[in-house]
């Protein structure tokens, strides 16, 4: 067990306060030549909530713009879908330039061919979010046990960041865990200031965070820490994430955990994968997996909802950083960002079960 003061019982496990997205993926079509596209809804804060919800069962909100309009309707149905209780401010579309529901575009790639990624955010409705939007009293008035929200959020705007930290200073108060994932994102921090602004407003919101998720690039970028001495000898390599983590925890003292994946990627299609946590002065590694990936978009949300619901669930950080590392590990199998899994599989996975035919 954590140190952790983790509430037993509540209305909502957890809230995830970010932005809705759908993203338009082509599969392993590059855009310049694809003719069809699929949609999935997301937001690194939702994929968090859809999956504690679908997969691992648990009673989860999330606090977002709407906008009234097709598009709004269609990520409000999947939102439905996934079992989370949406608590919006809305917005009416003009008809013509918005507010919108910002869009991701995203190919799979494939073999030695890497995924590409770029979007459209202008004139994003999230981004117009605001501290006073939310009645976060009433939002936790039948109990919050845990809180969530990321780098990718506050990067938005200005007042995205002030609003995340509103919502984790009312959290607390209610007696909610409070995670943040790091989740740096240059291209969208180059429109909100660059990298020196953005470590002066993650480092505020850090202040109000019990339990962190972020690589080493992630904690390097988005906290300012510096790198270590000595480059590591490969991406599954624990020691220098270990390493960052004294100076991480000299500069928040209030951070509990720290946790993230490994990802060694070969191919587009051929990863290695592991994890590691550190938890209250304790290091946690999870083994090291042979993925072959379908769709790599979403695994870390994927592992930190394993890794949060063996926590809230009571699990020992030995157990939950398994659950996580299975979960995420599992969601590349997967078409789309968020959870196809079960929690039977979850288990199974993270007990060391194979891919073996089920009958």
């Amino acid at each position: 067990m954590s140190t952790l003061n983790i509430r037993q019982d509540g209305a909502l496990d957890c809230l995830s306060l970010g932005a809705l997205i759908h993203r338009l993926d082509p599969g392993i079509i590059p855009f310049r030549k694809a003719t069809e596209c699929q949609i999935h809804v997301s937001g690194g804060e939702f994929n968090l909530a859809a999956n504690l919800s679908d997969c691992f069962r648990l009673k989860t909100g999330i606090a977002s713009a709407m906008v009234d309009y097709p598009i709004g309707d269609l990520v409000a149905e999947r939102v439905r879908a996934m079992g989370v209780i949406p608590f919006y401010k809305r917005f009416k579309h003009d008809g013509v330039t918005g507010p919108n529901m910002a869009t991701v575009y995203s190919d799979r790639g494939q073999g030695v061919r890497a995924p590409v990624v770029f979007y459209n955010r202008s004139n994003e409705a999230a981004a117009r979010l605001k501290p006073g939007d939310f009645d976060w009293n009433a939002i936790f008035a039948g109990g919050i046990r845990w809180f969530h929200s990321g780098g990718i959020f506050a990067a938005l705007s200005p007042s995205t960041s002030e609003l995340i930290i509103e919502g984790m200073q009312a959290a607390r108060a209610a007696g909610a865990v409070v995670s943040f994932d790091l989740n740096f994102r240059e291209k969208l921090w180059s429109f909100s200031g660059g990298n020196e602004h953005a470590v002066k407003v993650i480092a505020r919101i850090v202040e109000n965070v019990d339990v962190l998720v972020g690589n080493e690039e992630d904690l390097q970028k988005g906290l300012g820490i510096p790198g270590p001495e000595v480059a590591a000898k490969s991406k599954l390599d624990p020691s220098t994430f270990f390493d960052m983590i004294d100076r991480v925890v000299e500069r928040h003292p209030r951070i509990k955990i720290v946790a993230t994946t490994l990802r060694e990627v070969h191919s587009t299609n051929r990863h290695s994968w592991g994890a590691v946590a550190w938890v209250d002065g304790k290091t946690h590694v999870a083994p090291t997996w042979g993925l072959d990936v379908l769709d790599r978009v979403g695994g870390g949300d994927g592992f930190a909802a394993g890794f949060f619901y063996g926590l809230l669930s009571g699990a020992a950080p030995e157990e939950a950083i398994k659950l996580g590392w299975a979960h995420g590990a599992l969601l590349t199998t997967f078409p789309g960002d968020t959870t196809m899994a079960t929690l039977e599989q979850v288990q199974a996975f993270a007990k060391g079960g194979s891919a073996r035919i089920q009958r």
